[in-house]
This record gives C-alpha cells, sequence and structure tokens, in this order.
C-alpha cells in the first residue's frame, strides 16, 4: 500500500513540474509583458556567443547590410592559475566587453549614393562605455568620430580626395556649441555639418552616458519566426520623444530585428520576417 502512495506522489509531482515548465515556456502570452531590468538584456547581448549579421530594410527594401560581433575581454593567461580547467570559452574574469559594428555599407538617398561604415565601442564591466569610434565613407571621402571617456576628448576627422581637417574637442568644449560652430564656420563642411549634429546632445552628462538620453524599457516578448513564436528581449526606447526604436533579442543575447523610424528595419539573416 505505501509503495502505490509514494509511486501515486511522485508521478502527481512529475505531472505537476512538467504542467508548471510547459506554462513558463509556453502557455499565453501574458508572460511577455513582464518588465525586466534593460541591463540584463544589454549584458546577454555584450556576452552573446555569435554575431548578428543583418540586413537593413528601408521600406520592405533592401538597403544595406551589417554585422555586429561582441566579445568580452579576459584577464592576462599569466595571472590565471594553472589548475584553472573550466569550461572551453568561459571567460572567469571578464574585464570590458567590446562591440564591433563592421562590414556595414548603406545604399541611400537621392540620387543614391553607397556609404561605407563600420563603428566600434569598449566597456568597463559596469558597461559604462571608454572608447567609442565611428567611420563613415562615401567614395574617397570619409568622416571620422573618435571619443574617449578616460580623456575626457572628442576628437574629429574629416578627408576627401584633396583635403584633410581634423580637430580634438575636451568635453568642456561640447558644452558651448554655437561657439564651437561659430569657430568652424570656416572648416569643411562635412565636419561643421557633424559637429552641428552633436551639438544638440553633446553635454558632459549625455557624453557620459552611452544611452544617449534614450531611456530604454526591456520585456519578455514572443516574436514570429517563420510558422513559430520564438520567445525574445524587447527593448524599446524613445528618440527624440517622437520615434520609438525597438530591438528583439534571443535568450542567449542575438540580435534578431531592430525597428527603427522611417520603417527602417534590421533582420537577422537567420529568420524571414517578410
Amino acid at each position: 500500500m505505501m509503495n502505490r502512495l509514494a509511486f501515486a506522489a511522485v508521478t502527481l509531482f512529475w505531472l505537476a513540474m512538467n504542467f508548471l515548465l510547459w506554462r513558463s515556456e509556453f502557455a499565453g502570452q501574458d508572460d511577455s509583458a513582464r518588465p525586466l531590468p534593460a541591463a540584463t538584456v544589454w549584458q546577454k547581448m555584450l556576452t552573446a556567443p555569435d554575431s548578428s549579421n543583418l540586413e537593413i530594410f528601408h521600406r520592405k527594401k533592401r538597403i544595406g547590410s551589417l554585422r555586429w560581433a561582441p566579445s568580452v575581454g579576459e584577464a592576462p593567461a599569466a595571472q590565471k592559475s594553472t589548475d584553472d580547467f573550466g569550461p572551453e570559452g568561459r571567460v572567469a574574469a571578464p574585464v570590458d566587453y567590446s562591440v564591433d559594428i563592421g562590414d556595414g555599407n548603406l545604399l541611400w538617398g537621392e540620387p543614391a549614393l553607397y556609404y561605407r561604415f563600420n563603428f566600434s565601442a569598449r566597456f568597463s564591466t559596469n558597461h559604462a562605455w571608454r572608447e567609442v569610434s565611428f567611420r563613415l565613407a562615401q567614395k574617397r571621402s570619409s568622416i571620422e568620430v573618435r571619443a574617449d571617456a578616460a580623456k575626457e576628448s572628442l576628437r574629429l576627422r574629416a578627408l576627401n580626395e584633396d583635403s584633410e581637417w581634423a580637430r580634438e574637442f575636451t568635453f568642456a568644449d561640447l558644452r558651448s556649441p554655437e561657439k564651437l560652430l561659430a569657430e568652424l564656420a570656416g572648416g569643411s563642411l562635412p565636419a561643421t555639418l557633424l559637429l552641428g549634429a552633436l551639438g544638440g546632445a553633446a553635454s558632459p552628462a549625455r557624453l557620459n552616458n552611452f544611452q544617449l538620453g534614450l531611456n530604454w524599457a526591456a520585456r519578455n516578448d514572443w516574436l514570429k519566426a517563420g510558422h513559430s513564436n520564438l520567445r525574445v528581449y524587447r527593448l524599446q526606447a524613445r528618440l527624440l520623444e517622437r520615434h520609438r526604436v525597438t530591438v528583439f533579442v534571443s535568450r542567449v543575447g542575438e540580435i534578431l530585428r531592430v525597428e527603427l523610424p522611417d520603417e527602417v528595419v534590421l533582420v537577422n539573416t537567420a529568420f524571414t520576417m517578410f
């Protein structure tokens, strides 16, 4: 009799646990409304095991592509114990995080021009940015931006076929964008326009906050992939108080889809969204 009761109890417990597991993974989509810290999703994006290859669409027309590649900086091997035989690929003590957006290309404008771009950023373990660089090139002309948090400096450089322009500013300089624009009135047009674009948001507080003033909110969500629904994280923010930016991230940190203003959408090449 006791054996039968024990067997029945174990069976009921097993069924209950399986039901709860199924409910947490697949039942209803009410769970998708549950918020979570945006830093949790950002950490997964910085430590994702694979890069994300994204195609860029504007109003469902393909106009370019890029590759998002995160990496984790590890302490030098000499500082590790020779008896430490952890799982291969695991970083025991990360010292920083990096993101590289490489192979960026874009066909944009009327008439359409072909652009190439690269972006890289390095972050501390508490997600504070340390270095940021961006390069945009069109034929033989290019604009480069480099910011260093430790030096509190921003360097701008513009190149074309027959000239070069370069200037370096401190974060304190950027408190007065009007003064800088007046100083650069005789400078190259690309550099002046670039500084003007930065001026509206170039306060020290924003330069020390890599979110660039965006207030990100994160939630659990679902994303349709073919004929299936995939559990994802959804990051969302408002740009200039009017436009919405939405990023869908897999449970391991891979970027699946990005929705930007003016019907610009980035789609992971592993999924068919259109």
